[in-house]
């Protein structure tokens, strides 16, 4: 009977090592998944050279958060959209609709700087809060693309010089405006990319609902330490990324 029992503890014994055995390895598994996301879709500025990380291959993807981006270096470039659903995205120059009437990005993306998506994610909570979000047109642009631009419209009142590098290049610009909760877009008086008086922010000849519409995300965005130009209603600079390093990387496409 002694015999007996000492068999029975010995096996439960050997049941509970196995299974607490089975918890910590899974425990280990689930957080290599995790760590291998943390540099999908990162571009490491490392002062000379722009270094895309291997995108990671797991089939589900967690989306980072906030505090994760935090811990981001200010000047690395990180795609937007994986730390946020809260955005509306319409990347024009991965279409022919915009002013080039061609298609200049192989595929709809949105990098900017890890410190410029930190303050665009600040800035949309605030208007979530009053029932708008943020819809992007375009955000990091590559040099080569600017080069494009240039060649058509060479006039720095609506496109930089490529010798000096917009802040597109810089990963601290980005071209917006704003839609409801439904996702349709606030009126704005102009279009996108219109080169013309009417999309000027001093100019007033303008429905006093495009009037506040503007101010709304005027308003918003320099709370948050943008800084817009005259001519475009749509465009708006993070301060501190002004005298970042130019960049001409081109982002890997997802099937």
């Amino acid at each position: 009977m002694l015999i007996f029992r000492e068999r029975n503890f010995f096996n439960m014994f050997k049941f509970l090592l196995l299974f607490l055995s089975v918890l910590i390895f899974s425990s280990c598994a689930d957080k290599t998944i995790v760590e291998s996301h943390a540099i999908t879709n990162i571009i490491a500025d490392t002062g000379k050279v722009l270094v895309m990380h291997p995108v990671a291959m797991d089939s589900v993807k967690p989306k980072l958060e906030m505090k994760d981006l935090e811990l981001v270096p200010d000047t690395t470039f990180v795609r937007l959209a994986d730390y946020s659903d809260n955005f509306v995205f319409d990347m024009r120059y991965a279409t022919p609709n915009n002013f080039l009437k061609t298609t200049v990005y192989d595929c709809a993306e949105c990098y900017t700087r890890s410190k410029t998506a930190q303050q665009l994610i600040k800035a949309n909570r605030s208007l979530l809060t009053r029932g708008y979000k943020i819809k992007f047109f375009d955000c990091y642009r590559p040099l080569d693309v600017q080069k494009k631009m240039w060649k058509i419209v060479p006039n720095p009142m609506y496109v930089a010089d490529p010798a000096k590098g917009s802040i597109h290049n810089r990963g601290g610009a980005v071209d917006i405006t704003l839609v409801d909760s439904l996702g349709n877009e606030l009126p704005m008086g102009t279009g996108f990319d219109f080169f013309g008086k009417e999309a000027h922010h001093t100019y007033t000849d303008l429905p006093q609902e495009v009037l506040d519409n503007r101010k709304l995300l005027k308003t918003t965005m320099e709370a948050y330490g943008f800084k817009s130009i005259e001519s475009e209603w749509w465009h708006y600079n993070l301060a501190s990324m002004i005298g970042a390093s130019v960049a001409n990387f081109v982002w890997e496409c997802k099937d």
